[in-house]
């Protein structure tokens, strides 16, 4: 849902009543990740995309049907499923989906404060996030069918929606208060890794199944050194939804007009990178080519808590580079994290396609998968990482 932030809000704010669909449950190879939403209003517009293409249709019916009744529904398309292929989920997998209406204050279910809060903060780039606690008994007649969403930002007040399986959405839930506190924790730390995840909630003999709705801000890839190849790897990481920084001491070299759409830093690279912003997304990729910038470089970036740290340059300049950092007392630990020379075996030649070999040894390093070819590899296709883009929400 916090993927759409913005299009539900603007259909919200022009008066349009929204049916939204969330995946909450991914077996096999579903084509969408968690989390991934799509909305039909009463006018039968459509925004977003739940599954690529797959179950579009029935999901789009049971939208409208919401619509009419303003009950929620859980619904699941699958291989379990006779008709799976009917509906469009002919690639083996299963989602299990959550509709739920919203509209306008004072409407049949109007669109709760804090949720509005978390959507607005997705929407501007902020950290945001939803917990949607499944299977709990809402009311004497619902036995674990009921849906409680919590807000991360205003987790005292939780939200009680009922299921396909029951036609009410009364009743205060029966989430407690310590496993709503240890939910609320969980959706904090969510936020902060940015993923968006399905888990079980154990806490004082009370266990709930939990789906974490997350919407980080995008993560930082900073390039270091402006050369040729940095322009096409900046452009290419912005298309992934990365920010892109790129720091280079010479002020001739890089410009805001050689790399349009990334901030651009003349400093020092080891001293910037010391005063700036990084976290467990961010990904560095050194591709200056000169010892004086690289070897102290590499030595500060080794000793932050980054996703990836990459440094461009031939085997011989990587090994030249390895003994000067061990002479600086670099253990070899640290050293076994550094991804050089830098990317994956593609062949590339060009500066585009470094990029693309730069990015894929990024997006593998950070699904912790192996970069084989498909067709040699077995198990499911579409992996549970980062339930959305970079920024958190797919």
């Amino acid at each position: 849902m916090l993927e759409l932030a913005e299009s539900l809000l603007a259909a919200l704010d022009a008066g349009r009543r929204l049916a939204v669909a969330t995946v909450i449950g991914v077996d096999g190879s579903a084509p969408r990740a968690l989390g991934t939403s799509m909305a039909v209003d009463a006018d039968g517009r459509v925004i977003g995309s739940i599954s690529g293409g797959c179950v579009e249709g029935a999901v789009y019916d049971t939208c409208n049907r919401v619509l009419e009744t303003g009950a929620p529904e859980v619904c699941e398309f699958g291989f379990s499923d006779d008709d799976a292929f009917a509906v469009g989920l002919a690639c083996g997998g299963r989602l299990r989906v959550f509709v739920q209406e919203l509209g306008l204050p004072d409407a049949r279910n109007a669109l709760p404060a804090s949720v509005r809060g978390e959507l607005e903060r997705a929407r501007d780039g902020r950290a945001a996030g939803l917990a949607l606690v499944l299977g709990l008994a809402l009311d004497a007649e619902s036995a674990g069918d009921g849906v409680v969403v919590l807000a991360a930002h205003d987790s005292a007040e939780e939200h009680p929606v009922a299921s396909a399986f029951s036609s009410r959405a009364s009743g205060t839930g029966q989430l407690g208060a310590s496993v709503r506190h240890r939910v609320s924790a969980e959706l904090a730390a969510g936020i902060h890794s940015g993923r968006s995840v399905r888990r079980r909630v154990d806490c004082e003999g009370e266990s709930v199944e939990v789906v974490f709705l997350v919407s980080a801000p995008p993560p930082r890839l900073i390039v270091f050194g402006a050369v040729d190849f940095s322009v096409a790897l900046s452009n290419a990481a912005r298309l992934l939804g990365y920010r892109v920084t790129v720091c280079d001491a010479r002020p001739v070299f890089a410009t805001p007009e050689r790399f349009p759409g990334a901030e651009v830093v003349n400093q020092w690279p080891s001293d910037y990178l010391l005063q700036t912003e990084v976290d467990e997304r961010t990904v560095l990729c050194i591709l200056t080519h000169d010892d004086k910038f690289d070897v102290p470089l590499i030595e500060a970036a080794l000793s932050l808590p980054v996703a990836y740290v990459g440094a461009m340059g031939s085997r011989k300049t990587h090994e030249r580079r390895l003994a000067a950092l061990r002479d600086r007392g670099i253990s070899e630990e640290a050293l076994a994290s550094l991804h050089s020379p830098i990317g994956l075996d593609l062949g590339a030649g060009s500066p585009e396609e470094t990029a693309v070999s730069i990015l894929a040894e990024v997006l593998a390093e950070r699904s912790g998968s192996t970069g084989a070819p498909l067709r040699t590899t077995r198990g499911a296709i579409h992996r549970d990482v980062v339930a959305t883009r970079p920024g958190g929400a797919e």
